[in-house]
């Protein structure tokens, strides 16, 4: 009778669990946002508590106000800049007034020999079709850019209550994120070191995917958009978020934007342009990585590079722009969980130590003679 009770139990418990996640799925941005965000302020609030005399409800309101002015704020309006310069390119590309065949003109003239071979190859035999295909990108990208505008005009009620419910949470995880944490500890059939090692984990790739790896995005972006602004590039905010989109992915960078672009200002003309942009990139684009990410990261915290890679990519097909925390996240969890389970099996002696396979098998193998039969060696 007690064992089926415990089953039943657990099936309740799992089916409580789903059922509270069904229902929190729609607002399951606003959720996780709010707690990356009062991951990332936790210190803070801390802090703020004990300079207030440990008044929880204070220290957390005024924690939510900082967070509110200093990043909110700035990123809805860099939104709202974003979301009207990418319509503006749209207008201009389907009315024509963004005129590509005189800068491809240009940029063909100056072409090397081997180039022009290069795209016949490709199919692209003279400049009206080159033209007509560069259009085309250009114009699926803008329309895109300026649909999802829209899109987010007309849900504006929706963004402004998950909006709404991320601000509310977060000021509960911040005034009560202690006790959570207590609470979750005591409920996970998990011994202590195992719960230690996982949580400490999620905090730590938490902490790097979002203060680190975006933080190094974001300036990474600016200093690459404030380029191109001073070197008259139409588009400068928006290729701005595309080098910082760009350089949270390892193996690609802003590299891929700014570099091509230089390469086209030379091409046409502009070559002490096109160098001081390749200088620029190369010194203190490129250099922003190596300098801040041992600060903001921390070598040890780091996963490997194709790890990164594979599950940001993954993320964002399978959970959208929130997929630059989920992805990584879950590789985290993931490595973590196989750590533990190897560690435990090496520890019961269940598995053999890295490198013994060769000598085992050099020990079972049997003694070699020699013709003679003289003595076996070893």
């Amino acid at each position: 009778m007690r064992a089926s009770e415990n089953s039943f139990f657990i099936l309740l418990l799992i089916g409580a669990t789903v059922l509270f996640g069904w229902i929190l799925w729609p607002l399951y941005s606003a959720v996780l946002w709010g707690m990356v965000i009062a991951i990332l302020f936790a210190p803070l609030n801390r802090g703020l508590n004990r300079a207030f005399g440990f008044r929880r409800n204070l220290a957390a309101l005024t924690s939510v106000t900082i967070i509110v002015l200093m990043v909110l704020l700035p990123l809805s309006l860099l939104g709202a800049a974003l979301a009207r310069e990418a319509a503006a390119t749209y207008t201009k590309i389907e009315s024509g007034n963004l005129d590509l065949l005189n800068t491809l003109r240009d940029l063909l003239a100056a072409r090397p020999d081997w180039i022009g071979d290069l795209l016949s190859r490709f199919g692209v035999g003279s400049l009206a079709d080159l033209q007509q295909r560069l259009s085309a990108v250009l114009l699926r990208g803008s329309q895109y850019l300026a649909g999802q505008a829209l899109d987010f005009g007309q849900s504006t009620f929706d963004f402004t209550v998950n909006l709404f419910v991320m601000v509310y949470l977060l000021f509960f995880l911040l005034r009560d994120g202690d006790l959570l944490a207590g609470r979750i500890r005591r409920a996970t059939p998990l011994g202590v070191d195992h719960q230690t090692q996982l949580l400490d984990k999620f905090t730590v790739v938490i902490r790097a995917t979002v203060k680190g790896n975006m933080l190094i995005a974001l300036i990474q972006g600016s200093l690459g958009g404030l380029a191109f602004y001073v070197l008259g590039i139409s588009g400068a905010l928006m290729w701005a978020v595309v080098m910082a989109f760009l350089s949270l992915l390892p193996a690609v960078g802003a590299g891929i934007v700014w570099l091509p672009m230089a390469l086209y200002l030379i091409a046409t003309g502009s070559i002490w342009q096109g160098v001081g942009l390749i200088v620029w990139g190369a010194l203190v684009i490129g250099m922003v990585d190596n300098f801040l990410r041992p600060i903001l990261v921390g070598k040890d915290t780091r996963m490997p590079d194709y790890v990164v890679l594979i599950s940001t990519l993954g993320g964002l097909e399978v959970f959208g722009l929130n997929g630059f925390v989920i992805g990584p996240v879950i590789a985290a969890m993931f490595i973590a969980t196989w750590d533990i389970y190897s560690a435990a099996r090496q520890d019961a002696g269940d598995t053999p130590t890295i490198g013994s396979g060769a000598a085992e098998a050099e020990s079972a193998a049997p003694p070699v003679r020699s013709d003679r039969g003289a003595t076996p060696v070893a």
